[in-house]
């Protein structure tokens, strides 16, 4: 009985042994994959987005919504790199340019209640530097984000993040014209 027992346990360690770097390997992939995808994705998807359109990087627990008109994928990545890149893209296409949201909640939340908030509103803010962002309550910021999403694509970028009030929104607008060009142009018609 002992070495029967002794017998399926070896056997048990050598098949582990052979699986577990498989799976590691699968895992490493599916996860490579993933974040393959959500570039090609973003890429496939800016030339055709546009004015009123949104982009959100969203942390882990942002709800999938059920609008055909959102669009939301899994990125496996983490947040900060998610918003560079994100940016990046934008700012790299001409006919796009983009009001960067969010959450005034952001400010208020204490490290008691989620460790690790300080570290990322300093990594954020690095990554936001010199640009222009709107700090609103999130509740509007979805009410904006909903009314876009009745007529016009949303696209979310959703991470690994989980922390509370940490999604960015972008909404584009369109790179080559801006406010005070229409309102000239809206001066020049009367």
């Amino acid at each position: 009985m002992k070495k029967t027992s002794l017998l399926i346990t070896t056997f048990i360690l050598a098949v582990t042994a052979i699986i577990s770097p498989l799976t590691l390997a699968f895992e490493a992939n599916i996860n490579e994959t993933q974040q393959q995808n959500w570039r090609t994705e973003l890429a496939k998807s800016l030339p055709v987005l546009g004015h009123r359109n949104f982009i959100v990087i969203a942390d882990s627990a942002y709800p999938l919504q059920s609008n055909p008109g959102i669009k939301t994928i899994y990125t496996g990545e983490q947040q900060i790199v998610v918003v560079k890149a994100v940016l990046a893209a934008v700012e790299n296409a001409a006919h796009v340019n983009g009001t960067i949201y969010v959450d005034k909640e952001l400010s208020y939340v204490p490290e008691k209640n989620a460790k690790g908030i300080e570290a990322y509103r300093k990594a954020l803010d690095k990554v936001l530097i010199g640009r222009d962002i709107q700090r609103l309550p999130h509740m509007d910021i979805i009410k904006k984000l909903d009314a876009s999403g009745e007529l016009f694509n949303v696209v979310i970028l959703k991470t690994d993040l989980t922390l509370p009030y940490t999604s960015v929104f972008i909404e584009l607008g369109a790179g080559y014209w801006n406010e005070a060009s229409e309102t000239e142009l809206r001066e020049s018609m009367k």
